[in-house]
C-alpha cells in the first residue's frame, strides 16, 4: 500500500508537470486532482489489458509501442475529465505520456520505488583477459 501510495504522488508529480510543459493539455486545480487518481486506475486496471493484447506489437517495436498506450490513456483521462481536464489531441497526449514516464522513471529511481531502475558504475575497466591456452601442442609449419 505504501508503495503504490509513493506511486500515485510520483504519478500526480509527472501529470503536473506534463500538464505545465506540453502545449495542448489544460487542467483546473481538481481536474489535475481527479486526473492523476483516474491515470493511476486506469495503470493499474486497464493498462496491464492493452499491453496483454498488443503484446505482438510491443515486441515488433522493442517496446516502444507503450508510449501509445501511455498516450491512449492520457487521451481517455482527457476525454472523460472534459471540462476540468483537457487534452486538445492525441498528439499532446503522446507527448504528454512521453513527459510522464520520463519523470516517472526519474522520480521512482529517487526514490526506490517502482520497477524502474538505472545505474551509473564509475571505476576501472576489468583487466583484459589472457589468451586462450589449453596446453595443446603447437605446431609451427
Amino acid at each position: 500500500m505504501k508503495s503504490f501510495l509513493k506511486r500515485s504522488v510520483i504519478t500526480g508529480v509527472a501529470v503536473i508537470l506534463a500538464a505545465n510543459i506540453v502545449p495542448g493539455i489544460t487542467y483546473t486545480p481538481e481536474g489535475l486532482i481527479l486526473a492523476t487518481i483516474l491515470l493511476v486506475i486506469l495503470n493499474a486496471i486497464v493498462r496491464p489489458i492493452m499491453v496483454l493484447l498488443s503484446l505482438p506489437l510491443l515486441i515488433f517495436t522493442l517496446g516502444l509501442f507503450i508510449l501509445v498506450i501511455n498516450a491512449v490513456l492520457l487521451y481517455w483521462v482527457g476525454h472523460l475529465l472534459q471540462p476540468n481536464f483537457t487534452v486538445d489531441s492525441f498528439v499532446a497526449a503522446f507527448w504528454g505520456s512521453l513527459v510522464i514516464s520520463l519523470v516517472s522513471l526519474v522520480l521512482n529511481s529517487l526514490t526506490n520505488s517502482g520497477d524502474s531502475r538505472f545505474q551509473f558504475r564509475h571505476g576501472k575497466p576489468p583487466p583484459p583477459r589472457p589468451p586462450k591456452d589449453d596446453g595443446g601442442p603447437i605446431i609451427d609449419v
